[in-house]
C-alpha cells in the first residue's frame, strides 16, 4: 500500500470517528437509546468504519516498504 493512500485512509478514519462520537452525542441517538437500549445503527457505522480505516491506514505507514 502506498503511503499517501495510508495517510489518507487514517484521515478519513479520524473523520469518520469524530462523525460517530458526535452522531452518538444527538438527540436521535439519545431516544434510541432510551428506547432499545443501544445508539442508532448510524453511530455504530461511522464508529466501526473510522475505527477499520485508521487500522489498515497505520498498518499501511508502519509496514516497511516493498523489498523488490
Amino acid at each position: 500500500m502506498n503511503r499517501p493512500i495510508s495517510f489518507v485512509l487514517v484521515a478519513c478514519g479520524a473523520v469518520l470517528i469524530i462523525y460517530g462520537v458526535s452522531a452518538s452525542n444527538s438527540l436521535g441517538s439519545d431516544f434510541s437509546r432510551m428506547f432499545t437500549g443501544s445508539p442508532t445503527d448510524r453511530t455504530i457505522w461511522l464508529l466501526l468504519g473510522g475505527i477499520v480505516a485508521v487500522l489498515v491506514g497505520a498498518g499501511g505507514l508502519l509496514r516497511g516498504p516493498k523489498s523488490s
